[in-house]
């Protein structure tokens, strides 16, 4: 297997719980994470372990499924995609693999909240990953997600 795995983490002034209700909703993706164009089929909110949503690529012609593994509000949110990963809207093409996030949230100092984001995209060597793809994992397109989640919570 190939492995790539970015992670970046931001200190925010909000509670634990407050960062982690906006960022475990995929509705606000589209506003924060620069490789999101949409984000659909989602049901309930807040998801649950076992939910299931889609969310589009840049182009918004590649789709990632996602199915939530862990919820502990407000410490750990863990969602992945196994399978052909950025496929099209009728399920074709896409890169074999899984792709594993992990949101988690600690408390550094009293009144503040630390925000890791961890992706781990795992691909058979015979299924080279895409450059593009190292484009949307570059950590900082990650740092743009986390200054846009801080621009978001500083409306709320």
């Amino acid at each position: 297997m190939g492995i790539v795995t970015t992670s970046s983490e931001t200190v925010f002034t909000q509670s634990a719980e407050t960062v982690y209700d906006f960022v475990t909703n995929p509705a606000n993706w589209t506003k924060t994470y620069p490789g999101s164009s949409y984000v659909g089929n989602l049901e309930d909110l807040p998801l649950r372990v076992g939910d299931t949503w889609e969310e589009g690529g840049p182009d918004g012609e590649r789709i990632f499924t996602w199915h939530l593994a862990m919820a502990v509000r407000p410490t750990l949110w863990m969602f992945t995609s196994v399978g052909r990963l950025g496929h099209d809207r009728e399920g074709n093409g896409g890169m074999e693999g899984r792709i594993t996030v992990q949101y988690h949230f600690t408390h550094p100092a009293p009144e503040l909240t630390l925000f890791t984001r961890t992706m781990t995209i795992e691909a058979p060597k015979h299924a080279p990953m895409p450059d593009g793809f190292f484009r949307i994992v570059n950590p900082a397109n990650i740092d743009k997600y986390h200054r846009a989640i801080q621009r978001e919570l500083a409306t709320v």
